[in-house]
């Protein structure tokens, strides 16, 4: 069973800067794509950022130019810098990833963009 710890979050000003962390363990077999969910209150969850192994990368087109996804794949973990953070970026943020078509999810962490 893969378990995913998320960390990070919290509070930025608009214009402010985050990095939440995340670390996969407990896989048996590679891990494929790793990235973030973000769902906010009263909208669809959507997919933020993903990266696969190979270090292919996407990014909702919202959070292009600002966020940047990175993994280490020696340790399983995945890292999303976010910069000029918006208030439309408040959510909750889960992390994800892959493992032979398996989806394995965070127990999520708060982002909140407010001054």
């Amino acid at each position: 069973q893969v378990q995913l710890v998320e960390s990070g979050g919290g509070l930025a000003q608009p214009g402010g800067s985050l990095k939440l962390s995340c670390a996969a363990s407990g896989s048996r077999f590679s891990i494929n794509a790793m990235g973030w969910y973000r769902q906010a209150p009263g909208k669809q969850r959507e997919l933020v950022a993903r990266i696969t192994g190979g270090g292919v990368t996407n990014y909702t087109d919202s959070v292009k130019g600002r966020f940047t996804i990175s993994r280490d794949n020696a340790k399983n973990t995945v890292v999303l810098q976010m910069n000029s953070l918006k208030p439309e970026d408040t959510a909750a943020y889960s992390c994800f990833c892959d493992s032979l078509f398996v989806m394995y999810w965070g127990q999520g962490t708060q982002v909140t963009v407010s001054s």
